[in-house]
C-alpha cells in the first residue's frame, strides 16, 4: 500500500471506516423467508452475486441489516472479496457487508480500491473451516484517494476504459479457445466417420481389405491372442509349480464369450467399413479393489503401482506418476497389468483415458482395455475420446454418474483397417497436439490479460494512472 510519503499532490491515506458506514450483514430468523416473493430480496453470499449486481432469488419478511441503492456489496465469507454494485435495497445475510461510501468519495473508485485490497482482506480473514472478514478488518482496511472527486472520477474512467480494452481482448481468446474446442470436436468427429481420411482412402481403394474379409481377419487376430493368453498361462503354471507352488496358482485367462458378429447396417460409413462390438476388438476388464476397508495398511507400501482415477484424469495420455503403491497382500486381491494397457473410467469421471505407463494394479472403477493385433489401441482410446459424451448417457441419473463393464463391452465402434487407422492416428495426433499448443498459448494469454489488470489497478492507487 501507499506509504504517507510516497503520496501523489492532492491525495490522502485513510481507512475504510473513515469514509463508509461498513454494514456486518446478519442472517433473518429462518421463519421469515416466504415463497410470495414479497418482502426483501435477501443476499445471502458469494452465490447471490452476479456479475455487476445483485442476483439473489429468495425473499425474507424481515430485515435486521439493509443495503443502501449506490452501496457497494462485498463477500466476507467463502469466495473473500467478491463485489457487487446494489441497485436498490437489499437485505444484507452474514456471508456479505454493505459499504455506504461519504458523499465526498465517488461509490465506484472505493469499488477499485477494495478490488486493488484482495490480498489485504485473504491475509487478515480468520476462521478453520470459513475463513471470514470481520468488521473491524473491513473498517481498517488502508485507503488513499484524491480529495478531488473530479480526479476519482478520472481515475475511475480511466480504469474503466482500459479494463474495456482488456475485456475485449479476453472476450477474443475465450472465443478462440471454443473454436479450438470446436475443432477438436470436429476432427473426431470426421476421424471416425471416414472423412478424415477420404482423400487418402481414395488412393489406396484398390490395397484395402473389403468390409467382408474385415471380420475374418479380426476373428484371426483373436484366436492368435487367445493361443498367446494360453500359452503364457501355461509357462506361467509351470514356473509356479517349479517353485513348490507358492503363492496363488496364475488364472486360466477367460475364453472369448461368442464369435466376432457385426453390424450389418453400414450405410453411415464409407466402402470398406464395418460396425463391430469394443469386446471383439480386445479384451475388457475391470479393475480389482473391492476389499474393505481400503485403508487396509496390509494392502499398500510395497513395489507395485496402484492407479487411481484421478491419475488416470491428470495423465497426459500415458500415467506416468502414482502415489500409492500395493504390498503383495494387495497384489493378491487385486491384478497386475501390463505397461501399455488403456486404462478407461467407469465412475465419477466417465471415460476418461490413458495408458498405463509401467506395470500397475488399479481399482473396479477402472476398466483395462488390451487391444488385439487387428486394432491400435490409440485408435481405440482416440475413439473413446470423440464418443465420451454418448458413453456418458448410459450412465443412470444418480448422484455419483457410472457405467458397468458392459456398457464398455457393447459399444459399437466404427472399424476399418489397419492401414487405415494408422493414418487416422498420425493425422488426429498430430493435429490434435497442434490444438494442444494453441490452447496452451491462449491460456498462457488469458492469465496475462488477468494480470494487466492488476497492473491497471496498482498505478491507478499509486497516482500514476493518469500520466500514463
Amino acid at each position: 500500500m501507499t506509504t504517507e510519503q510516497q503520496l501523489p499532490k492532492g491525495w490522502k491515506k485513510t481507512t475504510l471506516g473513515e469514509i463508509s458506514i461498513v454494514k456486518m450483514g446478519q442472517s433473518p430468523n429462518g421463519k421469515s423467508y416466504n415463497k410470495e416473493k414479497e418482502g426483501y430480496l435477501l443476499i445471502g453470499g458469494a452465490s447471490d452475486l452476479g456479475d455487476i449486481y445483485p442476483s439473489p432469488k429468495q425473499y425474507t419478511n424481515e430485515a435486521t441489516k439493509l443495503s443502501k441503492a449506490n452501496d457497494i456489496i462485498i463477500c466476507i465469507r467463502a469466495t473473500i472479496g467478491r463485489l457487487n454494485l446494489s441497485d436498490k435495497v437489499y437485505c444484507l445475510g452474514r456471508g456479505v457487508a454493505g459499504i455506504e461510501v461519504n458523499a465526498n468519495v465517488e461509490a465506484k473508485f472505493i469499488w477499485y480500491s477494495l478490488m486493488n485490497s484482495e490480498t489485504y482482506l485473504l491475509k487478515n480473514s480468520t476462521g478453520t473451516t470459513f475463513q471470514q472478514v470481520s468488521s473491524h478488518t473491513l473498517k481498517k482496511l488502508p485507503i488513499v484517494y484524491p480529495t478531488s472527486k473530479e480526479t476519482q472520477q478520472a481515475i475511475v474512467n480511466k480504469i474503466e476504459s482500459l479494463f474495456a480494452e482488456i475485456d475485449a481482448g479476453i472476450d477474443s481468446l475465450k472465443t478462440a479457445a471454443q473454436q479450438i474446442q470446436q475443432y477438436r470436436q470436429s476432427l473426431l468427429k470426421n476421424a471416425f466417420n471416414g472423412e478424415l481420411t477420404k482423400e487418402w482412402r481414395s488412393k489406396h481403394e484398390d490395397t484395402l481389405p473389403s468390409e467382408n474379409e474385415l471380420p475374418a481377419q479380426i476373428q484371426t487376430a483373436r484366436e492368435q491372442h487367445r493361443a498367446r493368453q494360453l500359452a503364457d498361462w501355461q509357462t506361467a503354471v509351470s514356473q509356479w509349480e517349479q517353485n513348490g507352488k507358492e503363492g496363488k496358482k496364475p488364472s486360466k485367462p477367460k475364453a472369448p464369450t461368442q464369435a466376432v458378429k457385426f453390424e450389418e447396417n453400414v450405410a453411415d460409413l464409407p466402402n470398406g467399413w464395418i460396425w463391430g462390438k469394443l469386446s471383439d476388438l480386445g479384451e475388457l476388464a475391470r479393475g480389482k479393489s473391492k476389499h474393505r476397508p481400503r485403508n487396509d495398511k496390509k494392502l499398500f507400501g510395497g513395489k507395485y503401482p496402484f492407479i487411481q482415477t484421478g491419475e488416470v484424469r491428470a495423465a497426459n495420455r500415458i500415467i506416468k506418476k502414482y502415489e500409492q503403491t500395493y504390498s503383495e497382500f494387495g497384489l493378491e486381491q487385486s491384478k497386475l497389468w501390463q505397461k501399455g494397457t488403456l486404462c478407461i473410467t467407469i465412475a465419477a469421471n466417465i471415460a476418461e483415458t490413458a495408458f498405463l505407463g509401467f506395470d500397475a494394479c488399479f481399482p473396479d472403477s477402472i476398466v483395462g482395455f488390451s487391444a488385439s493385433k487387428a486394432v491400435l489401441p490409440e485408435y481405440i482410446e482416440l475413439f473413446i475420446k470423440s464418443a465420451r459424451t454418448k458413453i456418458e448417457s448410459y450412465a443412470p441419473a444418480t448422484a455419483q454418474k457410472n457405467i458397468n463393464l458392459n456398457t464398455l463391452e457393447n459399444l459399437i465402434v466404427p472399424y476399418c483397417s489397419l492401414t487405415e487407422q494408422t493414418q487416422i492416428v498420425a493425422i488426429l495426433e498430430s493435429k490434435l497436439t497442434a490444438c494442444d499448443q494453441l490452447a496452451a498459448e491462449l491460456s498462457k494469454q488469458l492469465k496475462q490479460a488477468e494480470l494487466l489488470k492488476q497492473a491497471v489497478l496498482k498505478a491507478a492507487f499509486s497516482g500514476s494512472l493518469l500520466d500514463k
